[in-house]
């Protein structure tokens, strides 16, 4: 979908009031979304409310309220995350990421990463500090081979639920960041999709938010299991719809999808590929109807058939070297890394061409508060 004609009379007459920003899921590709978000920053971009699902949730988190980090550095780290090219090769798993579940992996855990006083674990770090990435990444897959765990035919899920959270993502900021914030996951025993705002976000609801399933087990809050909601909305349009939400009346909403692209199906290049795109392939025709709905049902005026709201898509693929799409799933490093930059140039283009209408936005709403 094409960005909504701005010059369009009804929209142009609209006054300036919210802006809204829309991050949807999907964690291979993720630092596409890091990368753009990376140049909002630089930009000095804000956005009244922010909706997010899936991998978004986590983005959005480190962009508002990163863990001991600026945002800038949280986003850039997390393209950190994917794997040696010359391990990934061989282990084509995020080791580093998704980790082993259950009470004896996490007590391994905490022997290997316990807080900055332990003199074993200081010890440890210095061996790889500096060291080429490769090696440190060695010294990571040598940890996660040792680390036991719970794993068997009966659990509910493959890995722990993001243990590393709480390192990442600084709680205590949550309630008080100045944007609105919204994420969502699937209620399972009430069957119904349920939204929390930031003054409800905890870790509990984070890790809701990203329980993909076979990959996490449900997360239980009071007593009803919820699994990720980007499996079923992959955009959150929630809290922009009227009836639904309480900000159907921003003017402005940019979407960060990073799923809605048919050029993600393809051939699977062996059987752990074929794995991961028998996740992806419903997510991306999901992704793609998602939008069209919203912009059908929720954003043209009965009445005139103008556009209620700008709509601005962010194109995040556009700049993906066509020798490069059968790699764009991959943890690898390589990968990670050229996605970011990818993001992060057509973030900066975007706000060449809008920013000054959404810097405009943002003035205006925190006059207007």
């Amino acid at each position: 979908m094409k960005s909504v004609n701005l010059k369009s009379p009804a929209v142009a007459s609209m006054p300036a009031r919210k802006t809204g920003l829309l991050l949807g899921g999907g964690a291979p590709n993720s630092t596409l979304i890091a990368g753009a978000l990376a140049a909002f920053v630089d930009e000095g971009i804000e956005f009244d409310v922010i909706s997010a699902s899936g991998a978004g949730v986590l983005m959005g988190l480190l962009y508002t309220t990163p863990h001991e980090a600026t945002p800038r550095q949280a986003l850039q780290s997390w393209a950190d995350t994917g794997v040696a090219d010359s391990i990934y090769k061989m282990i084509p798993i995020n080791y580093k990421i998704f980790q082993k579940p259950g009470m004896q992996a996490s007590t391994f855990r905490d022997v290997f990463q316990p807080p900055a006083s332990n003199p074993f674990v200081q010890a440890f770090k210095q061996t790889f500090a500096g060291a080429p990435t490769a090696w440190s990444d060695w010294g990571k897959l040598m940890l996660s081979s040792l680390s036991p765990s719970d794993l068997s035919s009966k659990s509910l899920g493959l890995c722990a639920h993001l243990p590393f959270l709480e390192k990442a993502v600084d709680f205590s900021g949550v309630k008080t960041m100045r944007p609105q914030f919204y994420i969502n996951a699937y209620n399972l025993t009430e069957h119904r999709m349920q939204n929390w705002g930031k003054h409800e976000i905890a870790p509990e609801h984070v890790r809701a938010a990203l329980s993909f399933p076979f990959l996490y087990a449900p997360t239980n809050i009071a007593g009803s299991d919820y699994i990720e909601g980007a499996a079923l909305d992959t955009l959150n349009f929630d809290p922009f719809i009227e009836g639904k939400g309480e900000h159907h009346d921003a003017d402005t909403l940019v979407i960060l999808d990073i799923l809605g692209d048919e050029r993600l199906l393809r051939k699977p290049r062996n059987l752990y590929d074929a794995w991961v795109r028998s996740i992806i392939t419903p997510l991306v025709k999901i992704s793609k109807s998602e939008l069209r709905l919203f912009e059908l049902e929720h954003n043209t005026d009965a009445h005139t058939g103008q556009p209620k709201r700008r709509l601005l898509k962010l194109d995040l693929m556009k700049g993906i070297p066509e020798q490069h799409w059968p790699d764009t799933l991959d943890w690898s490093s390589s990968n990670m890394q050229l996605l970011f930059d990818v993001g992060y140039k057509a973030g900066a283009a975007f706000c060449r061409e809008h920013g000054d209408l959404l810097r405009r936005t943002a003035e205006q709403s925190a006059l207007a508060a």
